[in-house]
């Protein structure tokens, strides 16, 4: 549960760092209120300050919140010794006959905007209940010997989600030099031309392009799963047309196999003198063998 409580303490404490400019050593403003109870439960309030703020403090006190502890009864000496150890704020109530109240002394210290980026530890109700209004006032009290520092009131966060927002804003529509804007007008006059400026969110929804609608009803069927149509085959007539035209194409050839070989035979008889007889080969189931010999005997 302790270590849960100082990691909210270190979150609320950054988020006065970012949005109201606290940083370290921290200025504490103590009233007597507080100062009685430490001494009642033995606390060591120096310490206990660093342990919730999460960093080093500052402690000091009013001079009104002294002179309290002075006119308190039983007078505690101890008390008023520890109390003169912390820095003096001056609060310029010192020539009046009697001291303020602690709530009328601190609220004249910080003001309607805390300047000086004071935290106030007080165990009075009415103190804490008044400094909520105020942005940007952490609140500290003591509580059954436990020190507790309050959530950040409803004040201080109105003010930092303004602050966001208007970040927010700035980032989206950019932040342009007042330099520019003059270059523009006079480049605008020297032209003679008037252009009309379209806001920045008009200009983004005219360049965004249209969704298309999806169609509503069954899809079709994937078109790499689709079988490929056959080529239906050609007419006979195209085939003539075709054959007819791959014969245009050829060079001319003899017409029959016999003039080739008679060419080839002249041709042969007159190189050699002396025609060539091809032999014929036969199966040898029919009697290769005998024709061959006889072929032989015929041709010695």
């Amino acid at each position: 549960m302790r270590l849960k409580r100082s990691k909210n303490y270190r979150k609320l404490m950054q988020a006065y760092q970012l949005h109201f400019g606290f940083r370290e050593p921290y200025q504490v403003l103590l009233d007597s209120s507080v100062l009685e109870d430490a001494a009642r439960f033995s606390i060591d309030l120096v310490s206990r300050l660093e342990g919730v703020l999460q960093g080093k403090v500052k402690p000091m006190i009013t001079q009104c919140c002294i002179r309290h502890l002075y006119n308190a009864v039983p007078k505690n000496d101890a008390l008023i010794h520890e109390a003169k150890s912390y820095e003096r704020r001056r609060c310029n109530h010192h020539e009046l006959e009697q001291p303020l109240s602690s709530l009328e002394c601190l609220s004249s210290v910080l003001g309607s905007t805390n300047k000086h980026r004071y935290v106030v530890s007080s165990d009075d109700i009415e103190v804490r209940s008044y400094f909520r209004q105020t942005p940007g006032v952490p609140l500290i009290y003591i509580y059954k010997s436990v020190m507790i520092l309050e959530p950040m009131p409803t004040a201080s966060l109105e003010v930092r989600d303004r602050e966001e927002k208007s970040k927010f804003k700035a980032g989206l529509k950019g932040q342009r030099s007042a330099s520019a804007g003059q270059k523009r007008k006079r480049e605008d006059k020297d032209s003679g031309l008037e252009h009309e400026r379209i806001p920045i969110e008009q200009a983004g929804a005219v360049a965004k392009p249209e969704a298309k609608k999806r169609a509503k009803g069954p899809k079709g069927p994937n078109p790499l799963s689709i079988k490929k149509a056959k080529q239906s085959k050609a007419a006979p007539s195209e085939l003539h047309d075709k054959t007819s035209n791959i014969k245009t194409m050829e060079p001319n050839r003899p017409s029959s196999p016999a003039a080739d070989t008679h060419g080839a035979s002249t041709l042969d008889d007159g190189e050699s003198g002396k025609r060539k007889r091809k032999r014929k080969h036969k199966p040898k189931g029919e009697g290769g063998t005998d024709d061959r010999t006889d072929q032989d005997t015929a041709m010695s």
